[in-house]
This record gives C-alpha cells, structure tokens and sequence, in this order.
C-alpha cells in the first residue's frame, strides 16, 4: 500500500498543493489509482464509502475527487449530486470511474453534475491527463474568483459616479 503524501510547508503567499481525493471500496483499486497519480504533484488521500468520501471532503478540501460509482452507503451517483448541490462543495471537480457502461448510467452521472466520466479498467495515460487537466481548470477557476472578488472590493471603494 502506498505511503500518504505529507503535506509540504507553505509560505502565505505561495497556492497550497492540489488535493486530490480517491474514492472507492476496493482498496487494490484504490491503490492502484494512488501508484497511477504519484508523478502528479499533490496530496491524495481516499476514501471507503460515500459516507466517508463526504467526511473527507469535510476535511481535507479536495480539488478533484476520483468517485467510484458503485459505493456502499452512499453511491457515487448520490455523492456527486450532494457535492454538486452545496454551494460550498459546487466547484470541486468530480471524475467518477465506473465499470458501468451502459448509456443510462452516463447520463445519470451527468445529471448528478459529473464533470467527467471514466470507465475501469483505467488507462493511466488517460487518467493522468484527465486529473492535471481538472487541477488545472479548477486552479483557473479560483484565480477567476479570486480577481472577481478583488475587482469588487475595489468597485466598493470607488467613490460614486455623478
């Protein structure tokens, strides 16, 4: 079993690490995932359930979720449709890797607000190029939010027109 990652110090001013989340109960699947992603560099960790994939997001703050569609407790399905739901959970990239194929199942992921799909047996090409991708769509992402949010304090502070 691969070794979680220790998150590297950071400076105030230097972007936190991309976090990337693992979701699934098979654990060889899991592993296997992880070994697939460790020239990316991020923090990972996983998670066994829906339930648990929920705490984790509670507390790790992932960037992209790998999301098992087929999960105990909670499926993927109903995963990513609270994630997709919450405001706060809204912008996180979800890649939900499925062993399902049939067109039923890719529509229901896009309806539950999948950002993407992939089908097992994974390609590591295809997933590493997905996953950097993701990470970097939703670092564009942020930075967008973050000069909104700046251009919009500076709006506030302009004294009013005449």
């Amino acid at each position: 079993m691969p070794k979680p990652r220790p998150a590297a110090r950071q400076s105030a001013t230097e972007p936190r690490r991309s976090r990337v989340l693992i979701a699934d109960d098979n654990e060889p699947n899991r592993e296997l995932l992880e070994v697939y992603l460790a020239d990316i560099d991020c923090e990972i960790t996983t998670a066994v359930d829906g339930r648990d994939t929920l705490d984790k997001v509670a507390s790790f703050h992932p960037d992209v979720i790998l999301l098992d569609v087929m999960m105990p407790k909670l499926s993927g399905f109903e995963v990513c449709q609270r994630l997709k739901g919450d405001p706060a959970t809204s912008p996180i990239m979800i890649l939900m890797v499925t062993a399902l194929g049939e067109l039923g199942d890719i529509e229901r992921a896009v309806e539950a607000g999948t950002d993407d799909f992939l089908s097992k047996p994974v390609n590591k090409v295809e997933l590493v190029k997905r996953v950097e991708n993701m990470l970097k769509l939703r670092h564009v992402s942020d930075e967008l939010e973050r000069l909104r949010n700046y251009i919009s304090t500076m709006d506030d502070d302009l004294p009013p027109r005449s």
